[in-house]
């Protein structure tokens, strides 16, 4: 993962400035905890959303954008947390608005935690974004929603299996009934504290790539630097040639400009 300073406040001075200025989330005090939410359309992302904020919820669109942004608070264990509720997306490939606005929230606003909501009804379809957010960050919690309409459908899910490959905390839940939100949000209590380790599944690459991106780390690794973000997965999206993930390293980090078109050398035609 990317190289965070533990040895001052300027980490966190800039991350808090870089959640004010560039995604409109205003923390009260220092001990806010900032959440994303995360899922492909219709899980039921947004009953969760409603469910844990209640009234305590505002909408609006993200800075610079035609996106909706909605944010929201809840409590536990005395704790503030912020829920900001990212667009539904099927991936984070930036292919569409939506898509990158969700992605550049979990890699730049760095979240304290991100709760990927899938659909317990059809959970094949929705592991591919809950892969990617795994590859940028181990900060994870996985709600498997609509619990009720698998059962009704005779459907299990090995919870307890799930979570053991995917190495994150895995949670059912049936948002419109509340049940098992509790569990979800000790579960993003204690990860958003570092209080429970996770080892998110890694994804295994054919060796010709692994090889470029091996060579692509050592320029990689510098633009990270006060970022909690896997460096592997930067060197990919550069070696894929994402224009638009070069973009937001720029503007976010002010560091992009730092990838020289040169460094495209290493990559293979």
């Amino acid at each position: 993962m990317g190289d965070v300073c533990h040895t001052c406040t300027a980490c966190g001075i800039t991350k808090a400035r870089s959640l004010r200025t560039q995604y409109n989330v205003h923390k009260n005090s220092e001990n806010d905890l900032v959440i994303a939410l995360a899922g492909n359309p219709n899980v039921g992302k947004s009953t969760i959303f409603n469910t844990l904020t209640g009234l305590r919820q505002h909408t609006g669109n993200w800075p610079g954008k035609t996106v909706t942004q909605a944010q929201g608070n809840f409590q536990h264990r005395g704790r503030n947390f912020i829920l900001v509720d990212l667009p539904g997306t099927y991936s984070l490939l930036s292919n569409s608005l939506d898509e990158e606005v969700a992605r550049d929230f979990i890699c730049f606003g760095q979240p304290d935690a991100t709760i990927v909501v899938v659909d317990a009804t059809c959970l094949a379809r929705n592991l591919n974004l809950v892969l990617q957010v795994l590859e940028i960050t181990p900060k994870a919690v996985l709600s498997v929603n609509l619990m009720d309409e698998a059962k009704s459908k005779g459907i299990h899910v090995d919870l307890d299996t799930l979570s053991r490959k995917l190495g994150v905390p895995v949670v059912g839940t049936t948002a419109r009934t509340g049940a098992g939100l509790d569990e979800l949000k000790e579960k993003v209590f204690q990860i958003a504290h570092g209080y429970e380790e996770t080892k998110p599944i890694s994804v295994v690459y054919d060796p010709e790539v692994d090889e470029v991106v091996q060579q692509l780390l050592p320029k990689v690794r510098p633009l990270l630097y006060g970022l909690n973000l896997n460096p592997y997965w930067v060197a990919m999206r550069l070696l894929d040639g994402d224009e638009s993930f070069l973009q937001s390293l720029t503007r976010y980090t002010q560091r992009g400009e730092l990838w020289q078109e040169g460094d495209m050398a290493l990559c293979p035609q």
